[in-house]
């Protein structure tokens, strides 16, 4: 592409890109990535790493990466749900030459894809960079993952709020992303460790394991809100969502992909995949909210605001705002409550259109507001009645 004058210039190329493609299609989310590859399986991808990531935005840079790929002989599949293609710098310096009006605004938050095209072009004019290791992923539908550069993509979307948790697909993801050996946030194809490690330890060469799996940790890729704490690395999987005032304390803690907090939380127990909990809850220590394979039937679960689970406790239902569940005690969906009529009297102030009855199981009780569940100490009976505790996080510390 020439280089483009004017703001004006600019919108007429995007329009005329978006006409002359034959069954141009605008994406669905796109970003461009630094690619590891497998260090014996060669053209094996590891991880994806973006430093920024459009979702439903942008729609004018996507045009001319499409339009900067197409002069390279690239034809876009737009047939495809997602498209991977491989980067150079005749691809950058075409896409500069696009966004030559924009140059001087590169470095604000409305410019960040030149800003990402600019300090790439310099570094490769610079240092170079090995063939196909910087790539541009295009997601143009939501349907199960094909890719590791698409899955990664997505798992950005989720960790970075730019989609709601379990808004998007992520089926395939697991069957995309490789097994490997995490060390010092680099990954380590097990195939490359076993064929080698004889040469490796003898050579005192042999890497420090952090550990083994298909995700890379939360930290590795995301830069958290200024008051949001996590206290250890591994307690957060990439693809959670934090929400600005978030604590996620060492010991028990543990957040899943797909998964976590849409305000400020206290988090000292699991938040299993695709459980999200509501601002100014306290997951306490040692505390389970079960995931979709891990006893719900396939039922995610969602946990109001300013809810306590007490330590060592396990939720398998939904709650609604201002409910607690005792220290030890486990709720399902099939445990049986018993509710005295004055319980259920004050329970009917805070949930107006429900019908309760003395005895009601776990799935009856599902999203209710200002529910305690407990467990009668003389008797063993579990019961329910009406929240008269306020939860209340310490503001200090979030």
């Amino acid at each position: 592409m020439e280089i483009i004058q004017t703001t004006e210039a600019f919108k007429e190329l995007i329009q005329d890109i978006k006409t002359s493609i034959k069954n141009y299609r605008e994406p669905l989310a796109f970003g461009i990535c630094r690619v590891d590859m497998g260090q014996l399986n060669l053209e094996k991808t590891l991880q994806a790493t973006y430093p920024v990531i459009n979702w439903n935005e942008n729609f004018g840079s996507a045009a001319i990466f499409i339009k900067a790929l197409e002069e390279q002989g690239v034809e876009i599949d737009f047939s495809q749900s997602e498209v991977v293609c491989n980067i150079n710098s005749t691809f950058l310096k075409s896409a500069l030459n696009a966004f030559s009006p924009y140059s001087d605004e590169a470095y604000g938050d409305a410019h960040k894809n030149i800003q990402v095209v600019s300090a790439l072009y310099n570094q490769i004019a610079t240092n170079g960079s090995k063939d196909g290791e910087f790539r541009v992923t295009f997601i143009f539908a939501d349907e199960p993952l094909k890719s590791v550069e698409a899955a990664y993509l997505k798992l950005y979307a989720l960790s970075q709020a730019k989609v709601e948790i379990r808004s998007i697909n992520l089926n395939g993801a697991f069957g995309a992303l490789p097994n490997v050996a995490w060390s010092n946030g680099k990954p380590i194809e097990l195939d490359y460790l076993r064929e080698f490690e004889i040469e490796l330890k003898l050579a005192n060469e042999y890497p420090h394991i952090d550990f083994v799996d298909k995700f890379p940790r939360f930290l590795q890729h995301i830069i958290p809100a200024d008051n949001t704490r996590i206290l250890d690395t591994s307690k957060v999987r990439f693809g959670a969502q934090l929400a600005a005032g978030t604590t996620v304390m060492p010991g028990a803690s543990y957040v899943n992909f797909n998964a976590g907090t849409t305000g400020a939380v206290m988090v000292e127990g699991r938040i299993s995949s695709s459980a999200v909990v509501g601002a100014g809850s306290d997951v306490g220590g040692g505390a389970s909210i079960l995931g979709v394979l891990s006893g719900t039937d396939g039922n995610p679960i969602t946990i109001g605001k300013n809810t306590l689970l007490g330590a060592n406790s396990t939720c398998g239902i939904p709650l609604g705002d201002g409910c607690i569940i005792d220290g030890g005690l486990a709720v399902f969906a099939g445990t049986k409550f018993h509710i005295n009529d004055e319980e259920i009297s004050e329970l009917k102030e805070v949930n107006p259109n429900t019908k309760f009855d003395n005895y009601m199981k776990g799935w009856e009780l599902a999203g209710l507001n200002g529910i305690h569940f407990r467990q009668n100490s003389l008797n063993g009976q579990y019961v329910v009645q009406r929240s008269t505790r306020e939860v209340k996080l310490n503001a200090d510390l979030h």
